[in-house]
């Protein structure tokens, strides 16, 4: 079967675009669509920053990083092997059946450059001219914090935002820029697949600035089912948009500014690209729900039998309180989060101590069947490990069978 190559893709994405109508979605002319400021439009503003707004990042990823002229060499087979997701909802007709058909090779990296002049590549920006060369790239929330069905293919499907993109390298794709030195590449290979440290650095506009080291790289996690959590980080520094605001500044490397004299951060960009969307953002994430479990995924009458030791043998519910499953909001002021010590919940402490508080909250448990490994470090591979870590902590003593059944009951919620 013959192969369908850049040049021919081009021709086909031009055919398809005359024949379908299709047109790629613009994300300022959505934007701009929120501006009677109903709820509906609020909505699709905070769904567009979400997925296609790069907060001028490409300061970073293009005139730092210098990303634009990797990418251009790595082909969809390699992207989708380092956790790279395709909407395939972005594609036209006609390339969605030349790919069924096995006709486009996804072994040619200038189909990566096509991939990503249709916005098609979740939380990758790009920008082709019309000779097909990457000129300029950044990312976007959607690229961590978004995954696709695989409803086409591994890979490839309809978006799942607010879902953790535990395939996706970063490390490994940072570590793809010509500007680093061998050893910061070799630190950033280390983290693996679903991993980032986001205490390790900071980007300030114009430098990457270190912050800690060595660096303790931990799970990116889902961001659905938050309302209602508070403090949704791991060591609850802040709000959503507080962490919206670190992230989106110092770690991605959008135009903005970030003050925290806690841990002695202090980014100042105008025009601020990041804070005046963050309402919109949050409220976007804040309409992200908690995936039921799959169908037939779990044990209903062992799970039964394991919420009653949630709540009794176990004591898990001592700390998973309340329809979120966490105490962070049960202390005396609903403004101050309620926390944990690494030696009171048996973790690994270092991260907490790179942090604002220097604890952690306990864990919303919100479709966790969903999103293994677990712990912020990913320390435990599944549920079985997280039970049986707290059974030696706490010296639990539950017998074999009150273990699976609390693991039936996990996997329901």
């Amino acid at each position: 079967m013959r192969l369908i190559g850049a040049g021919s893709l081009v021709y086909l994405l031009a055919v398809a675009f005359v024949l379908s109508g299709f047109a790629q979605t613009d994300p300022q002319r959505l934007s701009a669509s929120a501006s009677d400021g109903d709820e509906a439009a609020r909505h699709r503003q905070g769904q567009t920053i979400f997925r296609f707004d790069t907060f001028g990042d490409e300061q970073l990823w293009t005139n730092v990083l210098r990303m634009h002229e990797v990418i251009p060499t790595v082909s969809p087979v390699t992207a989708l092997a380092v956790g790279l997701k395709v909407d395939a909802d972005a594609l036209p007709p006609a390339v969605v059946d030349a790919l069924r058909a096995g006709a486009v090779d996804l072994t040619n990296p200038a189909v990566t450059s096509e991939l990503l002049r249709l916005n098609a590549v979740v939380g990758v920006k790009g920008t082709v001219n019309e000779a097909g060369q990457l000129t300029k790239v950044g990312i976007t929330c959607a690229l961590c914090h978004s995954s696709v069905d695989d409803s086409f293919a591994p890979g490839i499907g309809r978006r799942l935002d607010g879902w953790a993109n535990h395939d996706l390298n970063v490390g490994a794709i940072v570590a793809l820029s010509p500007v680093l030195d061998e050893a910061t590449k070799a630190e950033f290979r280390s983290w693996g697949p679903g991993k980032y440290d986001p205490r390790h650095h900071a980007f300030d506009g114009t430098n990457i600035v270190p912050l800690n080291s060595p660096s303790l790289p931990i799970l990116i996690p889902p961001i659905y089912g938050l309302k209602g959590v508070g403090f949704e980080t791991y060591t609850a520094d802040g709000p959503i948009s507080y962490w919206n605001s670190y992230v989106g500044v110092g770690q991605m490397g959008g135009h903005g500014s970030f003050s925290d004299p806690r841990i002695n951060l202090f980014i100042r960009q105008t025009p601020d690209l990041v804070t005046p969307k963050l309402p919109a953002l949050l409220d976007y994430q804040l309409s992200l729900r908690a995936p039921k479990p799959a169908a037939g995924s779990f044990d209903r009458v062992a799970a039964e039998r394991g919420k009653a030791i949630f709540r009794n043998e176990a004591r898990c519910s001592t700390c998973h309180q309340g329809p979120s499953f966490t105490d962070v909001l049960s202390g005396p002021d609903r403004e101050v989060p309620l926390l944990h010590s690494a030696t009171e919940v048996g973790t690994e402490p270092g991260y907490a101590a790179r942090s604002a508080t220097g604890q952690y909250r306990t864990t919303p448990l919100r479709a966790l069947a969903r999103h293994a490994p677990y712990f912020h470090d990913g320390s435990a591979p599944d549920l079985p490990a997280v039970v049986n870590h707290y059974d030696r902590l706490f010296g639990l003593n539950l017998s074999a069978a009150q273990k699976a059944d609390l693991v039936e009951y996990l996997k329901s919620l």
